[in-house]
């Protein structure tokens, strides 16, 4: 059985502030396995950046354990670097006036790959995270995606067993975007656990297979992708545009399966826009939904599946409601 990328065991952090202990991370425990992309999510103050850097090795868990491809972090931090990758991308980083290979071939050097297989490593990385065609190309004159891709391929120069992505596509356009996701999404043929943490949910939903959520420093939800949808209590969002607000129920349609998102008029004036979200297609829901307009009145009904931003919203917003 492979062994898995990424264990962390029971892992706590505290803090010392104005002699009060603080702690920031209690009893965090998640594993990513070898070919799986795990997207860890969290509003900010969550504990997502403290426990990214006791997995890197920058800081120390106060109780717990990390294991990077079964070695701990806190035993050999060195070798545990060896076996991973910190992607955290940007504009810095990189030598701007090099090309894209003698970037890739300075970071590999320094991660200790031997000269005479160092430029073949780089062709191989920049490849995989489609650069061959720009490998000659001066920096300076990448987009930020493509930037951002090559960072991705520096992180790839050791072959390592787990990538950590933080926010990989901020500031990055729509296409270059799909091109970085499509990278990213061959790294698990590859046996490459990938940890993602990324505020864009379209990340998340797009390469992950399992969503770990932390709040308050605790985990609260580990599910795979689809069961964290699913059981999350709604199914589908409907938006109806009308010329009339309609004769919205005073307890929000929860008593039929339907609950009330928003209701405002457009800038102009000339209609309205409601939004529900719909746990279960039901006759009485149906019904429901179209007694709310006298006949005539709806322009238009746009109805979609919810997404997993509507998800996170509702469970970081409620803090108190324990795991799905």
């Amino acid at each position: 059985m492979t062994r898995p990328a990424l264990v962390v065991d029971g892992v706590g952090r505290d803090y010392l502030y104005k002699k009060n202990v603080v702690t920031a991370l209690s009893d965090v425990s998640l594993t990513v396995r070898a070919g799986e992309i795990v997207g860890l999510l969290g509003i900010n103050g969550a504990g997502k950046t403290t426990l990214l850097r006791i997995i890197a090795t920058l800081l120390t868990a106060t109780r717990g354990r990390v294991l990077v491809d079964g070695i701990a972090v806190d035993e050999d931090p060195r070798k545990a670097r060896t076996r991973l990758s910190v992607v955290f991308g940007g504009d810095r980083g990189l030598y701007p006036r090099l090309s894209a290979l003698d970037n890739a071939m300075l970071f590999g050097a320094l991660d200790g790959i031997p000269t005479r297989s160092l430029k073949t490593a780089a062709r191989e990385a920049l490849a995989s995270v489609g650069l061959s065609d720009v490998a000659d190309r001066n920096v300076n004159t990448f987009s930020k995606g493509m930037k951002q891709r090559l960072h991705l391929a520096v992180g790839l120069m050791t072959k390592p067993a787990l990538v950590m992505l933080d926010e990989p596509t901020v500031g990055v356009d729509p296409l270059e975007t799909d091109r970085l996701r499509s990278a990213v999404a061959k790294l698990p043929t590859e046996g490459i656990g990938v940890l993602l943490t990324s505020h864009n949910m379209q990340d998340i939903e797009r390469l992950a297979s399992r969503v770990v959520m932390l709040q308050d420093g605790r985990v609260t939800h580990d599910l795979p992708l689809n069961d964290l949808v699913e059981q999350s209590g709604g199914s589908t969002t409907v938006t109806v545009r009308s010329s009339e607000p309609g004769l919205l129920p005073a307890g929000g349609g929860a008593e039929w399966g339907v609950r009330v998102l928003a209701s405002e008029r457009s800038a102009d004036g000339s209609s309205w826009r409601t939004e529900f979200e719909v746990a279960d297609w039901t006759s009485q829901s149906l019904r429901a939904l179209a007694d709310l307009w006298p006949s005539g009145l709806v322009k238009d009904v746009h109805i979609r599946p919810v997404g997993l931003e509507q998800v996170f919203n509702r469970l970081a917003s409620n803090p108190a409601g324990g795991s799905v």
